[in-house]
């Protein structure tokens, strides 16, 4: 196997980065955790929201879920990347975690309603390519 052999480049006359060292590494270790991180906080008034009180249909066909809801889980599922059985989990897992005994819309209900609702996602640009994605 042949050996690789390195030689030391003058960097004198060149600009470079200055090389640092951590010297704290349980403060380095807790701001690297802390970068995974995820904080996902719920209004009240969008607790409040979550079932519809108004009736929409004739009896026995209205929505149980408020536009809000249904809002929530297409913004869920467009920011983490989610299908619709995923963001269904996903919500039910925030739910569980804060202790919230809301009704999670299932993914048929949202793809059935998103189609009625006006809403805008915001598309992030792909740097490499300079074309519009979603």
């Amino acid at each position: 196997m042949a050996q690789k052999t390195y030689t030391k480049v003058d960097m004198s006359n060149s600009k470079s980065k200055s090389k640092y060292r951590v010297s704290n590494w349980s403060e380095y270790d807790a701001s690297l955790k802390h970068r995974g991180s995820l904080t996902f906080w719920l209004s009240p008034e969008i607790i409040e929201q979550w079932v519809s009180q108004q009736k929409t249909g004739p009896r026995g066909a209205s929505n149980t879920y408020s536009n809000v809801a249904i809002e929530l889980m297409v913004y869920v599922s467009s920011l983490f990347g989610l299908a619709g059985r995923q963001t269904e989990g996903f919500v039910e897992s925030i739910c569980s975690m804060k202790e919230l005994d809301l009704p999670v819309p299932d993914h048929n209900t949202v793809s059935r309603r998103i189609g009625k609702l006006n809403i805008t996602i915001p598309v992030m640009p792909m740097e490499d390519q300079g074309s519009w994605c979603r």
